[in-house]
């Protein structure tokens, strides 16, 4: 790699981690707000000006001054190094993750194939931190993480394949080229009912994959003390909360590349005209792009405060005989009408 190659994917990688980071400010405060209000309660007040929004900046400020324990019985190298692969697992997977036109760290041709690969190491960190701790809690937690996570990441590897047989791409850019002009070119609009069935099983599925209501049976706190992470404190363990978070933007990013356009506008009339400048398309694409995924954010946190948590048994049930034959079958189908259409 050459010495510019390497500045520019230091640079990528520092706005990555600078935007995560600030998703997560965000996300966290608005899930604070709406909690409260579904509850009826106010929330965050006082620390700040409006709503207490510096409440979160004053605890991440907390958590970066907190002490680092280690626990004596713990595997220490494991232990340590736990948060940082399941850091790394999400933020390399957003390396793919189309923002704009011209706004991606690297377009490969097998995008969703390379996503799919490389989040994977978010399990492998989850069960090093279960095992190091030496806690029963912690390692139930992260036994249940790895069951929960390998079983779900088979119907979302499914319901993907529905675009990809659709526009006859693994590209995450020419995914979301593909869907522009309009939303009723959207893969959900465009091809019912595949897409919608495939939208709603990649949605469902990628809340057990991000360990949210009603799939955070990994972090029960009423049954396993908070689960894999019980162990940690400081800023180890605001990397596991950081890591969350960037997966919840992850798989709603993902949902909105290859179901809901993308970067592109849900209006024809609301798209930029091909002779606009790269920087202007790339602004107003990362505008539609990220609204569209923390519009799922969103709904993700309306869920939590909605929906009760299932037990395992239901959990699988759900994996292996809902989302599983369905996914099956609207692969089947749409095989059939992509090789009976000739598209």
């Amino acid at each position: 790699m050459t010495t510019l190659g390497l500045i520019l994917v230091l640079a990528f990688t520092g706005g990555i981690i600078g935007f995560i980071s600030l998703f997560s400010l965000v996300a966290i405060w608005t899930e604070r707000k709406l909690s409260a209000h579904m509850q009826d309660r106010l929330g965050p007040m006082e620390t700040g000006g409006w709503h207490g929004w510096a409440q979160t900046v004053a605890d991440m400020l907390k958590l970066l001054f907190k002490e680092d324990i280690v626990p004596d019985a713990a595997d220490k190298p494991l232990f340590k190094i736990a948060p940082y692969i399941v850091l790394s697992g999400s933020i390399a997977a957003f390396a793919v993750l189309p923002f704009g036109a011209h706004l991606i760290g690297s377009d490969l041709n097998i995008g969703v194939y390379y996503l799919i690969a490389v989040s994977s190491l978010v399990v492998a960190g989850i069960l090093m931190a279960g095992w190091a701790s030496s806690n029963k809690w912690a390692l139930y937690g992260a036994m249940r993480a790895a069951a929960q996570m390998i079983s779900y990441e088979i119907p979302v590897g499914l319901s993907l394949l529905v675009p990809i047989l659709i526009f006859g791409t693994l590209s995450m850019q020419g995914l979301v080229s593909v869907q522009s002009g309009g939303f009723w070119h959207w893969s959900l609009f465009s091809h019912p009912p595949f897409g919608l069935i495939a939208f709603v099983i990649y949605f469902w599925a990628s809340l057990a994959e991000v360990n949210r209501t009603p799939f955070d049976l990994p972090e029960g706190e009423s049954e396993i003390v908070a689960g894999y992470h019980v162990e940690y404190s400081g800023m180890r363990w605001a990397m596991f909360y950081l890591a969350e978070y960037a997966n919840m933007f992850l798989v709603s990013g993902v949902a909105v590349a290859l179901f809901l356009g993308g970067w592109n506008a849900p209006f024809s009339f609301l798209e930029v005209s091909h002779e606009a400048s790269p920087l202007w398309h790339n602004l107003l694409g990362f505008f539609w792009f990220s609204s569209k995924a923390f519009l799922l954010v969103l709904v993700q946190q309306w869920l939590r405060w909605t929906l009760p948590r299932f037990r395992v048994d239901q959990l699988m049930k759900v994996c292996w005989k809902v989302f599983l034959p369905f996914s099956f079958v609207n692969i089947l189908l749409v095989s059939l009408w992509v090789a009976l259409s000739g598209k």
